[in-house]
């Protein structure tokens, strides 16, 4: 299933993904750091959503308390809880 995430509080403005059976697919960001964060989006691809949360959660980006790819965790289990309803 295709999901959007409006990330808070970094420089990346939109965050597209989707998950099938559990897995990340074609994750893509909007803004922010461009060669970063592709190379994420392809480090998490076919990765299971439960291992990408684990590592990429609670990581921030110089003084801020969250960054994209703390961004990229959130949206994923805001995803996998709204897919459980």
């Amino acid at each position: 299933m295709k999901y959007s995430y409006i990330p808070r509080g970094v420089c990346s403005t939109k965050l597209d993904f989707e998950i099938e059976e559990g897995i990340v697919k074609n994750v893509q960001f909007r803004g922010g750091c461009n060669g970063n964060l592709k190379a994420i989006s392809t480090l998490v691809e076919g990765m299971p959503v439960e291992e990408v949360t684990k590592k990429l959660s609670g990581i921030s980006c110089g003084m801020k308390s969250t960054s994209c790819t703390d961004q990229l965790a959130t949206a994923l289990k805001q995803a996998m809880d709204e897919s459980k309803k």
